[in-house]
């Protein structure tokens, strides 16, 4: 059985939903089949793997990114195999103008036009009816709200969706599998980079001249909403730069809570 053949219909793999409120669940063999499908690849090239969810999941497949190096690396990969594939990022409001400038660059480049998926209320609104912006006083709320209520609405309509994490990067992020069963979204997660260094997605990066995030050359190595991201100064973490100061590490996309 090859490892295309080994993942069935994320749909009729699904368990019992239960509860509205509840992501779907995969059954035991659903389970098995995915890391199957996941071991297989683990020696597949990045380029290889987004080949291979194209042909399993086609228009059921989807990405999300949050233009960092990697999503901009998968994005030029994606774009010579299902170009017609829908990308979206997580436009909470509070993005540097520099991160929505590379949206533009990309479509230019590759003919991928990133949906800027939104919450229902705006920042002036979202902060009016809190008294102020949350990342300050509860950012674990403000993610939930603004990143993790708009991924739940765009992924109901798909039944696998691509990210650019690394196991590298972080605790949360050390066993990330290449395909796998999102528990909390209850689709399929697919990470074709999953077992790449930093370096090895830099080096890619500068060979295919892939655009990227000019304040990656000012320090910021992680980069996400531009109140809780600063620049990362020589031997910090990766991820020193993201809500600096707080015990908070992740906005809940990718944690295994």
């Amino acid at each position: 059985m090859t490892a295309a053949s080994a993942v069935p219909d994320a749909a009729a793999g699904r368990g019992d939903a239960g509860s509205r409120d509840e992501p779907a669940q995969p059954t035991a063999a659903v389970r098995e089949e995915l890391a199957q499908a996941s071991r297989s690849l683990e020696q597949a090239t990045p380029a290889e793997i987004i080949a291979w969810a194209v042909g399993r999941f086609g228009s059921r497949l989807t990405m999300a990114t949050a233009f960092g190096p990697e999503g901009c690396l998968i994005i030029h990969w994606l774009a010579a195999v299902a170009p017609q594939t829908f990308v979206f990022n997580l436009d909470t409001g509070y993005q540097f103008p520099e991160t929505l400038a590379l949206r533009d660059r990309l479509a230019s480049r590759y003919g991928v036009a990133v949906s800027l998926e939104r919450p229902e209320a705006s920042v002036a609104d979202y902060e009016r009816l809190h008294g102020g912006p949350l990342y300050r006083t509860a950012p674990d709320r403000c993610c939930s709200d603004r990143k993790l209520a708009v991924i739940r609405r765009v992924l109901v309509g798909y039944d696998a969706w691509m990210s650019g994490i690394r196991r590298d990067q972080s605790p949360d992020r050390a066993a990330a599998a290449i395909v796998g069963w999102d528990h909390k979204f209850g689709v399929v997660k697919v990470s074709p980079l999953a077992n790449w260094t930093k370096a090895m997605v830099w080096d890619a990066i500068v060979r295919e001249q892939v655009p990227y995030n000019p304040l990656h050359d000012r320090g910021y190595v992680s980069i996400g909403c531009a109140p809780c991201t600063r620049a990362v100064g020589a031997g910090e973490d990766e991820r020193a730069g993201r809500w600096s100061g707080m015990a908070k590490t992740e906005c809940g996309l990718h944690s295994r809570g």
